[in-house]
């Protein structure tokens, strides 16, 4: 019966969802990879969202200071092979990478979800034809399909935007059809098709909001990746274009003074490094806190 079915799409009002939010807080923060991934990423994102008011140089700007100065007096980090601030480069960097690696996964999860939703229930030839043209694109390697598309587009962040979210939608579409496919089975979806509902309304009304968990932990993960692949094309000179800091970027010029200092390659791999983690575990530990299955698992 149509009573009978728990539809996911009756949002709470007034304490129930206030209740709701503050276990789900509560869970995360308990979480001990959720705890150590916002650990990393919190000083991170605030230090580079607050560049232009922290960074006590500009990132652009040469002959600042000496050339591969060390850490220490009026350069925090020290100065690159031009005597700019790599301190001040470094939370500009942040600021590149972090909004190529969010567009990117945005755009990707806006294109991926609907494939992965339609796909999974509509089913059949549609399905088929769907999920060959994703295997296709999947089979090319990750770096070398961005490479591809920013090769025909021309180099730059729009640009390499286009093409991590074109690397990710098949991916993202995978997880979303397989969530989806153990999702149309449901009684309340059997309860949608009898009254009528058109398909559009049954897919992102009743199929979406019940899948939702692992479609918000895949998009945390794909973060940390875009940001890699992003730092992997700017690093060949594909993604951000100078003068503007980027953090693959940066360690693709400390490169040639490998030997001089080390100051100059470790900054930007540091932040790059930790901020990967953060997205990684924090996607991790989303995981296990809204897929109770994952946790039982483990414990079996």
């Amino acid at each position: 019966m149509a009573t009978e079915k728990q539809n996911s799409t009756t949002v709470p009002t007034g304490d129930t969802l206030v209740d709701r939010l503050k276990v789900l807080i509560h869970s995360v923060l308990s979480n001990r990879r959720c705890a150590v991934g916002l650990t990393l990423l919190t000083p991170i994102v605030i230090l580079t969202v607050l560049a232009p008011i922290i960074a006590p140089y500009n990132p652009t700007e040469t002959h600042m200071g000496a050339q591969l100065a060390s850490p220490g007096g009026k350069f925090l980090l020290g100065t690159d092979h031009l005597g700019r601030d790599l301190f001040s480069r470094v939370l500009y960097g942040g600021r590149s990478s972090l909004l190529l690696g969010v567009t990117s996964t945005g755009l990707a999860m806006s294109m991926g979800v609907p494939i992965g939703v339609f796909s999974g229930y509509i089913g059949g030839r549609v399905d088929e034809l769907i999920m060959r043209l994703m295997d296709t694109l999947m089979s090319i390697p990750s770096l070398l399909l961005a490479l591809l598309i920013v090769a025909m587009m021309g180099p730059g962040l729009f640009n390499a935007v286009i093409a991590i979210a074109t690397v990710y939608t098949p991916r993202i579409a995978r997880v979303v059809r397989s969530s989806t496919l153990s999702v149309k089975q449901e009684e309340f979806i059997r309860a949608a098709e009898a009254r009528g509902e058109s398909r559009l309304y049954i897919c992102f009304r009743e199929i979406l909001p019940n899948i939702s968990s692992p479609v918000i932990v895949e998009g945390s993960i794909r973060v940390g990746f875009a940001i890699l692949t992003g730092a992997s094309l700017s690093f060949l000179g594909l993604g951000t274009q100078p003068p503007t800091p980027d953090w693959g970027y940066m360690i693709s010029t400390a490169y040639d003074h490998l030997w001089s200092t080390i100051w100059y390659w470790l900054w930007p791999s540091v932040w790059l490094g930790a901020t990967i983690l953060g997205f990684n575990l924090l996607g991790d530990g989303l995981r296990d806190v809204l897929d109770p299955r994952v946790e039982e698992s483990k414990v079996m």
